[in-house]
């Protein structure tokens, strides 16, 4: 038996110890776990110093480097998110379906752990720590992935926490860290052990993963995010939402990569809009009238997340053109309009196909944490299951549960009785 078979037969094991866990355990090891981080503080933030000087020597780029960093300040924020997530209800245990199917024979649909997750994630020493509490809340074992690049953060990161854990009360292998591509290779054939996949990254990236695996995949893609400005906005709302949606921190994938602007606004708000991105740092390049009037570079590619100061600006006729072009162009994941016309926003609202639309605000709000969720294991660009930023309720799946007083199907197939199907509110 490989290591990682090994791994993934303690982490199966372990699962089904975790979802039977009351939740005063499992927030006692949320508390734990922040107990330790703010213990071993100076430590992980010397590994993450050891992974940043190993990433500049590799002349990592800027905006990586800046995911990379994890210093006493993003420390201060893990903690933070942990507690958030102990003040939420436990997502395993909800009933949300009851039916007396007949006398003496009561269905309950009960929310339950998925049961092991493995999650593959960029160099983002901050996300190691919300997926690992994500899953400890909603009862699952995990396996977690992250970039090579952050290999010493990550390593004290998923020691640490495993152990707080343990120390808690839960169970050995409940959390298991992979370090090279040969374990995620491996991790892709253990079908019998692993439930779910949870891919961060590129479109690319998320096929390759779902092309050789016979495990279940949530994608989590790009962020090809676009804000459109229509001509019924307010121009300094617009320009204040705007600067914030590619600005505010342009390295993570609910940036503003593509700005749309309504036709009837190129010759008032458009020339406004370029001089503040360029006045805040911000490289633009254009289509064809935007390009040609304004000497910037042409935009070859519109499906194109820069995760840097640099944007997509494009003229588009009306709510309808900037529905089509977002998706067909978009990630699915976040777009958002700004308007003052109901109407217009409700169009928007209805056509434009992502798992977060949104009015009068920056696409910097589709998050975990700001959803309420506590923080996201990543932000899912599929349908099914769970879609937009996924947090607790998207790592729980259901189970029936059907007690009865020995009822048999015989009765009911001879026609000596009939079903209720009562339905009970919840």
């Amino acid at each position: 038996m490989s290591d990682i078979t090994a791994m993934a037969v303690s982490a199966k094991k372990a699962s089904i110890d975790m979802a039977v866990l009351s939740d005063e355990v499992k927030n006692r090891a949320l508390e734990a776990v922040c107990k330790a981080l703010l213990d071993n503080e100076s430590g992980i933030v010397d590994a993450n110093h050891k992974d940043l000087d190993n990433a500049k020597e590799a002349d990592l780029a800027a905006p990586l480097l800046k995911r990379l960093k994890y210093d006493e300040n993003k420390l201060s924020d893990s903690v933070t998110g942990i507690r958030s997530l102990i003040g939420l209800p436990d997502p395993v245990g909800k009933v949300n379906l009851h039916t007396t199917l007949d006398d003496g024979l009561e269905l309950y649909r009960i929310t339950c752990p998925i049961g092991v997750i493995g999650v593959i994630f960029e160099s983002r020493p901050d996300a190691l720590v919300q997926i690992a509490s994500l899953c400890l809340k909603s009862g699952n074992a995990v396996f977690l992935k992250g970039g090579s690049e952050a290999a010493f953060t990550n390593r004290i990161l998923a020691d640490v926490i495993s152990k707080a854990g343990i120390e808690a009360g839960l169970p050995e292998g409940w959390l298991n860290l992979l370090e090279s591509r040969e374990d995620v290779n491996g991790m892709l054939s253990l079908d019998k052990y692993i439930d779910l996949i949870i891919p961060r990254g590129s479109n690319q990236f998320v096929q390759y993963i779902m092309k050789n695996t016979q495990i279940p995949v949530m994608g989590h893609a790009d962020g090809v995010c676009h804000t459109f400005i229509d001509r019924d906005c307010d121009e300094d709302l617009a320009l204040k939402v705007v600067l914030d949606a590619k600005t505010q921190y342009v390295s993570v994938c609910n940036a503003t990569e593509t700005i749309l602007v309504d036709a009837p606004l190129k010759d008032t708000f458009l020339p406004r809009l370029l001089e503040t991105l360029k006045d805040s740092g911000v490289e633009f390049f254009g289509d064809e009238y935007v390009s040609s009037t304004y000497g910037c570079g042409k935009v070859s590619d519109w499906h194109h997340e820069y995760l840097d100061m640099k944007v997509s600006v494009k003229i588009v006729d009306g709510v309808m053109e900037a529905c089509e072009h977002i998706n067909e162009f978009g990630s699915g994941h976040t777009d958002a309009i700004i308007t003052a016309n109901t109407d217009t926003a409700d169009i928007f609202l209805g056509r434009v196909d992502s798992g977060s639309v949104l009015v009068n605000c920056s696409t910097r709000f589709a998050d975990g944490f700001r959803y309420g969720f506590g923080a996201e294991v990543g932000i899912s660009t599929s349908k099914l299951h769970a879609r937009g930023p996924v947090g607790l309720e998207g790592l729980v799946s259901y189970k029936y549960r059907l007690i009865g007083s020995g009822n048999i199907v015989a009765d009911y197939a001879s026609g000596n009785k009939t079903f209720k199907h009562i339905r009970h509110n919840i």
